[in-house]
């Protein structure tokens, strides 16, 4: 990724998002408000990142907050190609609530459903905000999160279960 072109896209960022900087190892780093998010991301594609790599979420329970997560790259600009724009939005960890980018960036759709059901992200606007892997009984417990007791969860909600028959 040409450093200039990053300076380039951060420079048309600033107005835009709360903060912006480039980082050697990551690429791009912008984060932004919800409020801001949709408006920051279409500026993100138009300048050339044209799908999301990754959706995840980050847990600050100390702060009460949550940070939503998008690396996105660009298969068809050679400049962008091999680098990555970390997007990112802090949430309240009691609400975290945040528009989907799935309206963006298809690509995004399959990772915020998991974001969702991980950390319990809800992203407004999702076409298809339902669970992917846990079982029903674990509906709205959030496993990536720091607070979340792995051998009290497993207890109370997994079963044995029967793969052979």
């Amino acid at each position: 990724m040409k450093p200039e072109r990053l300076t380039y896209i951060g420079d048309r960022l600033r107005p835009l998002a709360d903060t912006v900087s480039i980082d050697e190892k990551v690429g791009l780093k912008v984060s932004c408000s919800p409020e801001k998010l949709l408006v920051v991301a279409k500026a993100l594609k138009e300048a050339g990142f044209d799908h999301v790599v990754s959706v995840t979420g980050v847990d600050w329970p100390k702060q009460g907050k949550l940070d939503a997560v998008w690396h996105l790259s660009s298969y068809s600009d050679e400049e962008l190609a091999g680098g990555i724009a970390q997007l990112s939005c802090y949430l309240s960890r009691e609400n975290p609530t945040v528009p989907s980018l799935a309206t963006v960036w298809e690509s995004a759709t399959f990772q915020e459903r998991e974001a969702f059901e991980m950390f319990g992200i809800e992203f407004q606007g999702h076409p298809d905000l339902r669970q992917l892997f846990l079982p029903e009984e674990l509906k709205g417990v959030w496993p990536l999160r720091k607070d979340f007791e792995l051998k009290k969860r497993r207890d109370e909600f997994w079963r044995p279960r029967r793969f052979f028959q």
